[in-house]
């Protein structure tokens, strides 16, 4: 019996290191990192006018960013805008460049209900959001499909009247 009792004892001090290990290399992937470039996000994008009717034109834009977001040369952004109903009344894509500046106009289509839509405007086909710190593009991956992680989508309210 005194057999078995060490056994287990000798079990039980394997488990518990290679559970330590585990843990030390889960944590070690979370740790934050000093140095290097802070996090760059899409630029912060405008409305122009901020109240339109259906049949007029609006100019979503955004000037480059401050910092280095390298979206590359044919980077798009991709701008939608939903009514006060919650329809979907546009969803396109435009030319960015590099540095994520971009300028769309769209016609305020006659289906769009009155009342506060909301405007969208995000980088294409990327995650763009930053918020681990370092730029998290995939560096030369090609069909890989990129999930936008915790951060807020930025929204603009555009007010429909008749």
């Amino acid at each position: 019996m005194a057999f078995h009792l060490k056994d287990r004892e000798g079990r039980s001090a394997i488990c518990a290191t290679i559970g330590a290990l585990v843990l030390v290399a889960a944590t070690s992937g979370c740790s934050s990192t000093t140095g290097g470039a802070p996090p760059c996000l899409p630029p912060a994008y405008s409305l122009t006018p901020t109240e339109a009717k259906p049949g007029q034109s609006v100019t979503v834009a955004a000037a480059d960013a401050d910092c280095n977001p390298r979206y590359g040369k044919n980077a798009r952004i991709q701008v939608s805008v939903t009514d006060a109903t919650g329809a979907e009344v546009v969803k396109t894509t435009s030319a960015m460049n590099d540095a994520g500046g971009f300028s769309y106009t769209f016609v305020v289509p006659a289906r769009t209900a009155v009342g506060d839509a909301a405007v969208t405007a995000v980088p294409y086909n990327i995650d763009w959001c930053d918020d681990t710190g370092r730029n998290n593009r995939v560096a030369g991956a090609r069909d890989v499909p990129f999930v936008r992680v915790s951060c807020v989508v930025p929204v603009k309210p555009l007010a429909i009247t008749r």
